[in-house]
């Protein structure tokens, strides 16, 4: 059920509530200070719901219906708050645009750039470049939450990929590096060291069937000494070779049995 099926009267109705939720806030901003904005915010929280109630039987709809405008009341409430401090508007010839704090028309402090591409970037600069905290939406709709230095994302950070997966760790030069756990969608999750963005160095694995391999990894795959615990009670305790076991190792079955030698 979508918002085309809304019944036009209840349409206009919901639309006339927000568009005056909009405005109030629009007003609240531009003569305002920031810190009753949160207070403000939560009021209209409340006129939402309200909204909601007022029409139960339409419940999902008019949640789709809100949900679909939210996309681009966000962006304009964005303009309106980082405009409501005083900010330059910058305007660049490819079309990009940045909304925050400049010196001498470079950006530095906290503000947004929309770049020609549909990609977003809000947060901290310094002299003209990406430096501190902050939050960039790829057109592919992926995000990256964190640090950044130098003009690429730097520390710790948090990664959403479009499929689902989630990276939580470190970054270096732009990329997934250090230690960090990956959540996957599958509800398999990888907890340690990455090099390249790729799993490398000391980790483990959990697959959602309860087999964990606890152990070294080289670029992405099972790599040197490694233990695996099966979800059925066996255990292997030795060497690992491009994903799969290699050299010296002891198979420990889970009725006490065991096998060692090489594979």
């Amino acid at each position: 059920m979508n918002s085309d099926k809304l019944d036009n009267k209840i349409f206009l109705d919901c639309n006339n509530k927000l568009s005056k939720i909009i405005n109030d806030l629009q007003s609240f901003i531009n003569n305002s200070k920031e810190s009753l904005i949160i207070k403000t915010l939560n009021n209209i929280i409340n006129q939402i719901n309200n909204i909601i109630i007022e029409n139960k039987e339409n419940r999902i709809i008019i949640l789709e219906f809100l949900q679909n405008q939210s996309i681009q009341k966000d962006k304009e409430f964005r303009e309106l708050k980082i405009n409501s401090i005083n900010n330059q508007i910058i305007k660049y010839n490819n079309g990009s645009r940045y909304i925050g704090k400049a010196i001498n028309d470079k950006r530095d402090g906290k503000g947004i750039m929309y770049y020609n591409n549909g990609e977003i970037y809000e947060g901290d600069w310094k002299n003209d470049i990406r430096e501190g905290k902050g939050t960039y939406i790829y057109k592919n709709k992926e995000i990256y939450e964190g640090d950044y230095k130098n003009d690429k994302r730097e520390g710790k950070g948090i990664y959403y990929y479009n499929d689902g997966d989630k990276y939580v760790g470190e970054f270096k030069n732009d990329k997934i590096e250090g230690k960090g756990m990956m959540y996957f969608k599958s509800g398999n999750k990888y907890e340690g060291e990455w090099k390249d963005e790729e799993r490398d160095g000391e980790g483990i694995y959990y697959w959602l069937d309860g087999d964990i391999y606890h152990g070294t990894y080289k670029k992405g795959k099972r790599e040197g000494y490694g233990i695996m615990y099966y979800n059925n009670g066996d255990m292997y305790k030795g060497y690992w070779i491009n994903g799969n076991k290699g050299g010296h190792g002891i198979l420990y079955f889970y009725d006490g049995e065991k096998k060692e030698g090489e594979w």
